[in-house]
């Protein structure tokens, strides 16, 4: 049965919005093409009337989670709130919801070039946007800074236990930290 290109668009999109979510939970090799396509709910056998590579979605995912995290950040009233939001036991725990720099940037680095590049472009965005909210003399290279230290705080949370108090301890510093880069 055939379904219309306005149908084809909708399930094209419940894949990607998947792929978004578990490659950044799982890591780009840790989730197969049938796991992806089952938490869109779909067949693995579906998956190359919409995709004809695995690095094709993997592109087109890494960048829609650029692009939703733009919007979050569109949304906070100011830097302060933003950080606040990022270095927070929330975020740790929820990589699959939140920034793919965190939860990518050791993993991606091992995928093809178009999937580094959609990963480049989407840090680049971010920093340019901070850049933006810093404004002055220097203001790239004080958002790149800060980009990098919210990155690696996150990432080093996340990689300690849950109820380790060092998790929490490394989100505090880097937060207060980044705050006084930004005050």
């Amino acid at each position: 049965m055939r379904i219309s290109k306005e149908q084809a668009a909708q399930n094209r999109e419940r894949v990607v919005e998947a792929a978004s979510a578990l490659f950044r939970e799982r890591g780009f090799d840790g989730v197969a093409v049938a796991d992806l396509m089952r938490a869109a709910g779909f067949t693995h056998g579906g998956f190359y009337n919409h995709f004809p590579t695995k690095e094709a979605l993997a592109t087109e995912s890494l960048t829609r989670a650029f692009d939703d995290m733009a919007a979050v950040r569109a949304k906070s009233a100011d830097m302060a709130e933003m950080l606040s939001g990022y270095l927070s036991n929330a975020a740790r725990r929820a990589p699959g919801k939140t920034c793919p720099a965190a939860a990518l940037a050791g993993d991606v680095a091992r995928q093809p070039a178009p999937v580094r590049t959609a990963f480049a472009d989407g840090v680049d965005a971010m920093i340019e946007s901070f850049a933006a909210q810093i404004g002055g003399p220097g203001a790239r290279e004080r958002a790149t800074a800060l980009l990098a230290k919210m990155v690696g705080g996150l990432m080093l949370a996340r990689g300690v236990p849950d109820d380790h108090p060092l998790a929490d301890a490394l989100l505090t510093a880097t937060l207060a930290s980044c705050l006084d880069d930004v005050a």
